[in-house]
C-alpha cells in the first residue's frame, strides 16, 4: 500500500505541469484543496464518522499544514521555473527527511546501515541538483527543499496519527480542517488568475486533487502504519525514478543522464534501506 502511494505520487509533478497549463498556481493549489476536500468531506458524511478526538487535532494540523497547503504551494511555485524532472530528484530527499522527522518525533531507532543507506541517497540527489544548477542552487530549489520540511512533518504526523484512525480519515479531516481558507483561497484566486479550460489543465486538477492529495495519501498514511514511518518513506527513493518515466512520457522532457542515473543510484538505497 506505501508503494502505491509512491506511484500515484509519481505522476503529481507531470500533473501539475499540465494543470499550470490551464491554471495560475494560486488558483491549482486551492482548486486541487477544495475538490479533494469535497470528496473527503461526503465520505465522511456518507459513513457517519465522529469528529476526531481533541488530542488528535495538533497532528491533524501539522498534516493539513504540510501535506493539504504547504507541499502543493511550494512545489508549483518551484515548478514555474524548473523541470519535473529536476523537481522529482530533489525530492529525492523527502525519503531521508520524513525518517529524521520520525526519529525526532516517534523515538524510532533505524539501525546504522539504515541511515547510511539513507544519507548515500540524499548524498546522490544533493549532488545531481548543485551539479544541474551550475554549482547554485535557485529559486526553485528553495521552495522545494522548503517543500521537503513540510511534507516530511505531515508524513510523520500522518503515519503517527495512521496507528490510532484508519488513514483515509487522517487525510480526510486534513483536508476538511482546510476548507475555511482553502475555499475562499480558491474564489479569490480564480477571479485574478486567467483560466484557459483545456483538457490537460483539466485532468491535471483532477489528478492532483483526487489522485495525489486525497487516494494517494489514503493508502501511503495506511502502509506507513503497518510498516513505520522510517521503513515507508524510503519507498519513496523510487519516486524520482517513476516520475522521470512520467516526464518523458506526458511532457516529453529531456534529460541529462545525470538525472536516471541519479534515480537508479536512490534504488539501490531502497533495497539496502528495506533490507536493514
Amino acid at each position: 500500500m506505501a508503494f502505491l502511494g509512491v506511484a500515484s505520487f509519481s505522476l503529481t509533478f507531470p500533473a501539475t505541469a499540465w494543470g499550470l497549463e490551464g491554471f495560475g498556481p494560486w488558483s491549482l493549489v486551492a482548486a486541487r484543496c477544495v475538490l479533494a476536500a469535497l470528496v473527503a468531506g461526503g465520505c465522511l458524511l456518507a459513513l457517519r464518522v465522529p469528529l476526531p478526538e481533541r488530542r488528535h487535532l495538533p497532528g491533524l494540523a501539522v498534516v493539513a499544514a504540510g501535506v493539504v497547503l504547504g507541499f502543493p504551494m511550494l512545489t508549483t511555485l518551484a515548478l514555474r521555473t524548473s523541470t519535473t524532472a529536476h523537481a522529482a530528484v530533489v525530492v529525492g530527499l523527502l525519503p531521508l527527511t520524513t525518517a529524521v522527522f520520525s526519529a525526532l518525533r516517534t523515538g524510532s531507532r533505524p539501525s546504522r546501515r539504515f541511515w547510511l543507506a539513507a544519507l548515500a541517497g540524499a548524498a546522490a540527489v544533493v549532488a545531481f541538483t548543485v551539479a544541474q544548477s551550475g554549482g547554485s542552487l535557485t529559486a526553485a530549489d528553495g521552495y522545494l527543499f522548503g517543500a521537503l520540511l513540510v511534507c516530511a512533518a505531515g508524513y510523520t504526523e500522518g503515519g503517527r496519527l495512521a496507528r490510532v484512525m484508519p488513514g483515509w480519515q487522517v487525510i480526510g479531516w486534513a483536508l476538511v480542517l482546510c476548507a475555511p481558507l482553502t475555499v475562499p483561497a480558491a474564489a479569490v484566486a480564480l477571479a485574478y488568475e486567467p483560466v484557459h479550460l483545456a483538457w490537460h489543465g483539466i485532468a491535471g486538477l483532477l489528478w492532483v486533487a483526487l489522485g495525489s492529495q486525497f487516494l494517494g495519501l489514503v493508502v501511503w498514511y495506511r502502509g506507513m502504519a503497518v510498516i513505520g514511518v522510517p521503513r515507508a518513506s524510503q519507498l519513496q527513493l523510487a519516486q524520482p525514478l517513476l516520475t522521470l518515466v512520467w516526464s518523458a512520457l506526458l511532457l516529453g522532457e529531456h534529460f541529462t543522464a545525470a538525472a536516471p542515473l541519479t534515480a537508479v543510484a536512490v534504488l539501490v538505497c531502497i533495497a539496502v534501506t528495506q533490507r536493514s
